[in-house]
């Protein structure tokens, strides 16, 4: 009989999700017990029922003592989550923050992707292999699992990709088992959460709960870093042109200085004033103006390297920093910036053609000038030469121009 209860009881422990070392020990502990019952048989009375009561209350007793401590820990897994995920408005470092919590929370995972949705789109986010790599494995494919989760908002778990259906076409070498989670606020679906491992089989549910609380917070975070994009780059963008503001330009030769100051490397200031742009405004009004400028400013920014910083310095001024250019690597791309306004002309509202010129001056760090306010100074002087004396070309600024502590030499703006 005791074997029976035994056996009953180890079913037991299995459909409480207890195995393992656990049960076993949970398993020994009942054996020890029965056997002091059969050795007490006459002082007891009716052993069977004793002893099936006695290994009953003993499963669940510890079972609900798993689960408090199985609730316990998911309550400190989202105080950390919590804790972690909104330390930050940076959408880069709120996304690695997310995949290293999954990779944290989940044992034996192989690889864990986030994907940004927007406008029918998933746009790589973050990625984090169990070797630390941080580099996508691959691109989801428009009928596969990732599309499909952000597509209809659900789960989908996939406990053996070589034979789930949204694998049918995807390569060979792929195996084991993948959990797809949306990242939701509401109904709208904000990115796609992929954790997979080498093994095939399901994920359990205390894994399914815990990610879905991971996913919750992340959907938040990524929200509110969404937010601080948008309101960051309203705050730094020039709102004509789109192009970054004054503010922004500032903050960009301070970061410029501390770059070459750290490389001991030069970098180029180039300021630019558009010739004729004054009659533009006359003839045709400030709104076509404002065209002008928006379609002009664009034109300017196409085919420069990515690490050039373009930005609107005010009116019909354009500022350029170039990275790690001495003056006569500057002085080449003034060149192409003259044959490229050649090029340039605009549709009138009379059916002509506007065309314009642009005359710019340009200061090397730190040749002309060791703070942001001298560089600035010595590309305005040089800018307002080259207005007055050589229109629709571009001069170097001259030695020791000074601290900018007085304003701005005016520009006519024709």
């Amino acid at each position: 009989m005791p074997l029976d209860i035994l056996e009953d009881a180890r079913r037991s422990l299995e459909k409480f999700g207890l195995e393992g070392n656990a049960s076993e020990e949970v398993a020994a502990l009942l054996e020890v017990l029965l056997a002091a019952v059969q050795k007490h048989a006459s002082e007891i009375g009716d052993t069977g029922d004793f002893s099936r009561a006695l290994a009953a209350n003993l499963v669940s007793s510890h079972s609900l003592l798993r689960l408090l401590k199985q609730q316990s820990a998911e309550l400190d897994a989202l105080r950390k989550l919590s804790l972690n995920l909104t330390s930050s408005l940076d959408m880069p470092t709120v996304l690695d923050a997310i995949a290293h919590e999954a990779m944290r929370l989940m044992q034996n995972a192989r690889a864990v992707h986030i994907y940004l949705y927007r406008n029918g789109l998933l746009h790589f986010g973050a990625a984090l292999q169990s070797d630390g790599n941080n580099r996508p494995i691959a691109q989801p494919r428009k009928d596969g699992l990732t599309y499909s989760v952000a597509r209809e908002g659900r789960i989908i778990v996939a406990e053996d990709i070589k034979t789930h259906p949204l694998f049918h076409n995807a390569p060979t070498d792929w195996s084991g088992s993948i959990i797809s989670i949306p990242l939701k606020m509401g109904d709208n679906v904000l990115g796609v959460m992929n954790l997979s491992r080498s093994n095939t089989g399901g994920f359990s549910e205390s894994e399914t709960r815990l990610l879905g609380l991971l996913a919750d917070q992340a959907a938040v975070a990524i929200s509110n870093a969404s937010l601080h994009q948008i309101i960051s780059h309203k705050a730094y963008s020039d709102t004509v042109t789109g192009l970054p503001n004054r503010r922004a330009l500032d903050e960009r030769i301070e970061r410029e200085l501390l770059n070459a100051r750290r490389t001991d490397q030069p970098f180029c200031l180039l300021m630019m004033d558009l010739d004729g742009f004054k009659n533009v405004n006359d003839t045709y009004g400030h709104g076509v103006g404002d065209q002008v400028l928006r379609v002009f400013f664009s034109y300017m920014g196409q085919g420069l390297r990515s690490s050039d910083f373009l930005a609107r310095y005010g009116g019909d001024e354009l500022t350029l920093i170039m990275s790690n250019t001495n003056l006569q690597a500057a002085q080449l791309v003034t060149e192409k910036l003259s044959e490229k306004v050649q090029k340039f002309f605009f549709p009138a509202p009379n059916g002509g053609k506007i065309r314009l010129g642009l005359s710019g001056g340009l200061a090397i760090y730190p040749t002309h000038g060791r703070t942001g306010a001298e560089l600035l100074r010595a590309a305005d002087e040089a800018l307002y030469r080259a207005k007055r004396y050589h229109r629709g070309g571009f001069l170097v600024a001259k030695l020791g121009t000074g601290p900018l502590n007085t304003p701005t030499i005016p520009h006519t703006n024709e």
